[in-house]
């Protein structure tokens, strides 16, 4: 059975979500509470600190450690940092992983980014059974933003 959440979740989630038409870009919590401006539906990274263009942030993919969850929702960990998550009760997740101590890959549509990233879910999975997916986590994201042009 999951843990009941130790602590509030911020921002709403709303009742429905578009869902994205684009492939959602790997990010970190703390890229999105650095770097991402607007609001919801018209959220941007900026890439200003490496000479780039701002990506459109139409979906994202975040991974990390479930911390809590209840009621539709979740609090997670990332290497950078924490995030929740809401939505949940109304996304395919195969097997249970809302447990605490789960690793778990989220694809959802950012609702918040300050004080801490918020996510509507739209697909999550349970990413547990390889330690690989956690320890590389953080390089995939470098990679990533590194040869996007």
């Amino acid at each position: 059975m999951a843990a009941a959440p130790t602590a509030s979740f911020p921002g709403g989630c709303p009742t429905s979500v578009r869902l994205p038409r684009s492939p959602p870009f790997k990010v970190l919590a703390e890229q999105l509470r650095r770097d991402a401006e607007g609001g919801p539906g018209e959220w941007r990274l900026s890439r200003a600190a490496a000479g780039r263009g701002p990506l459109e942030l139409t979906a994202v993919w975040m991974q990390g450690t479930v911390l809590a969850a209840g009621g539709g929702e979740a609090r997670l960990r990332d290497p950078s940092g924490a995030f929740s998550v809401c939505g949940l009760e109304r996304v395919p997740r195969g097997r249970p992983c809302l447990v605490p101590g789960k690793y778990v890959m989220v694809m959802g549509v950012v609702q918040a980014c300050n004080p801490e990233p918020s996510l509507q879910a739209v697909k999550m999975t349970d990413l547990s059974d390889n330690p690989l997916h956690e320890s590389m986590w953080e390089l995939e994201v470098e990679d990533l933003h590194r040869n996007i042009p």
